[in-house]
């Protein structure tokens, strides 16, 4: 059982980390609702939250981030902090994928841009 918790903690703790997460869809239904109950005790803001948080997810760098990024974020809210949005299926073993994601917090744009001297090396000179 201590396996399962610890899947579900890096879950969460990537979930906070990257702002959203591809994963099958049990595992992002468990995760969801330990990510749900995480902000429900980091709206409180006190440090008996923060220490039962830190049980859950067992990185001190995820809590900070929890209290600081995303809980003022999610504020406002009385629940429903995350949406799964179902991917398909997975070309390999059939799995049925989702994508969790904080529903008021914005995740950042992956996609590398290029500078303006990369652009210029790629185009012939006149």
């Amino acid at each position: 059982m201590g396996h399962r918790r610890a899947l579900v903690g890096a879950l969460v703790c990537g979930l906070i980390q990257e702002k959203r997460i591809r994963t099958t869809l049990p595992k992002a239904r468990v995760a969801r609702s330990l990510a749900e109950r995480l902000v429900t005790l980091a709206r409180r803001g006190t440090v008996a939250a923060r220490r039962r948080i830190r049980a859950s997810i067992r990185r001190a760098d995820c809590v900070r981030r929890l209290f600081d990024e995303v809980t003022p974020h999610l504020q406002g809210r009385n629940g429903g902090y995350t949406r799964i949005v179902k991917l398909g299926r997975r070309y390999s073993d059939n799995s049925e994928m989702a994508l969790l994601e904080w529903v008021g917090v914005a995740a950042p744009d992956k996609r590398k841009k290029k500078s303006k001297d990369e652009e210029s090396k790629g185009k012939p000179s006149k």
